[in-house]
């Protein structure tokens, strides 16, 4: 009943769901090269090789005469369901150019994993495969170059690959970062090629408009949690799983983004940096350290209004009496109304977003709360319908209008609205 009545109040249907689906493949239309060096990361090049696809992309699997010592060429042909090339003298190509062909086809060409030893001869312009071959041949205007390094965490801080991750940086290739942990030479460190997932994440972000490049973007997110005692305490059921989509899509659209979260189960946003807190007092602690630097708050978080008046520091025992304890309240500061009553926010120089998270007459309470709160962007959404969920149904109010997102995955409203975002303030310069 009450999906249903949210629906109305947006004008929409369930059915939306499954169009969204057809709208999350961030890759589509994207023809990717993916090249294989040596390297026992090439275990994790077959995962990478299904998330692109996963997500739209077409993918070209070229792979070194190293590579094929740790994975198959018949495996990486199955997974990209194309034919995998490994020599520069490969005859099927009709002009016997694959190096050409093959880059000038492609969108991005991804080399993962890039081994020192592929970077080294890379940056020297040694041409001796078809892999490096095909990294010199591209147009390097129109192709980019983007190289996921995988090595031993020695091989990766000695100052010879330093130097050579940043002269190929230098010549313009996009290094995407290395993880850190276990490696399988049994040493821990720096050096491991990033998960799948995370390179995932990373490619779309470097296919992302850049509308947001610039901007200092301050996220908070999740329910906030207010002790009563030891073991108890006042919450609600917000997931964080909006303001952690934000987050994430404010940083592919090229901001710089910290997140303040409540007491939640989400991973980090990659490139994120991300402040835990728990009560109400510690977020806007968090916010008001960090305010200074920002130049657009989101207020997504849930926070509690009230708090317990006062904590008690041993667990409140019940007795036999059968009457519950009194717990007397005491409010708590208003977040984004403090921020919106900021000098920045006053002066123009901190774009404020709020969220309204309501039970009922959507319209009506939103367009209240925006102007109880003095900011030029509220965001309205039904809460039970919402927390804990992946998708949502969004209602932007300004002083002149409402707009209505319909029900989609939290990532794509959240790319919709950070796009919303850039636009508004841009018009407002």
């Amino acid at each position: 009943m009450l999906a249903a009545q949210t629906d109305t109040l947006l004008g929409m249907t369930p059915q939306t769901d499954l169009v969204d689906a057809a709208q999350t493949l961030e890759l589509s239309g994207k023809h990717i090269v993916l090249g294989l060096s040596g390297g026992i990361a090439c275990y994790k090049s077959a995962e990478l090789c299904r998330a692109l696809i996963k997500a739209g992309a077409t993918v070209q699997v070229v792979m070194t005469e190293a590579a094929e010592q740790f994975i198959t060429p018949v495996t990486m042909q199955a997974l990209s369901g194309r034919a995998v090339f490994t020599s520069q003298w490969d005859a099927r190509e009709d002009n016997n150019m694959a190096h050409i062909n093959l880059s000038r086809e492609a969108d991005a060409i991804l080399i993962a994993p890039c081994s020192a030893d592929f970077m080294a001869k890379l940056l020297h312009g040694r041409a001796d495969d078809l892999l490096r071959l095909m990294c010199l041949a591209r147009p390097i205007d129109t192709v980019p170059l983007l190289l996921a390094p995988a090595m031993n965490r020695e091989m990766y801080a000695h100052p010879a690959t330093q130097r050579n991750l940043t002269q190929l940086q230098s010549d313009g290739a996009t290094v995407l970062g290395v993880g850190s942990g276990f490696q399988a030479c049994g040493e821990t460190g720096d050096g491991r090629m990033l998960e799948p997932d995370e390179l995932l994440q990373d490619i779309i972000a470097f296919f992302t408009p850049k509308v947001m490049a610039g901007q200092r973007v301050l996220i908070t997110a999740g329910p906030t949690y207010e002790a009563i005692d030891p073991v108890r305490g006042i919450t609600n059921l917000s997931s964080g799983k909006m303001g952690f989509a934000i987050a994430r899509a404010a940083r592919e659209a090229g901001a710089d983004v910290t997140l303040v979260a409540g007491p939640v189960g989400l991973s980090t946003p990659r490139g994120v940096s991300r402040i835990d807190v728990k009560s109400a007092s510690n977020m806007l602690e968090a916010v008001i350290l960090r305010l200074q630097a920002a130049t657009v708050f989101i207020a997504t978080a849930a926070v509690a209004d009230w708090r317990p008046a006062a904590f008690e520091s041993r667990k409140i025992k019940k007795d036999s009496s059968g009457v519950p304890p009194q717990l007397a309240f005491a409010e708590n500061q208003d977040i984004l109304a403090t921020v919106a009553q900021s000098e920045a926010a006053k002066n123009g120089k901190l774009f404020c977003v709020g969220f309204a998270a309501e039970s009922h007459d959507l319209h009506e309470n939103a367009q209240a709360k925006r102007m109880r709160k003095n900011v030029p962007l509220l965001i309205g959404n039904i809460g039970p319908d919402t927390f804990g969920q992946d998708h949502n149904a969004l209602l932007l109010v300004d002083s002149q209008s409402t707009t209505e997102m319909p029900r989609a995955s939290k990532l794509t409203l959240a790319r919709q609205l950070v796009k919303e975002i850039a636009n508004r303030m841009k018009k407002s310069k």
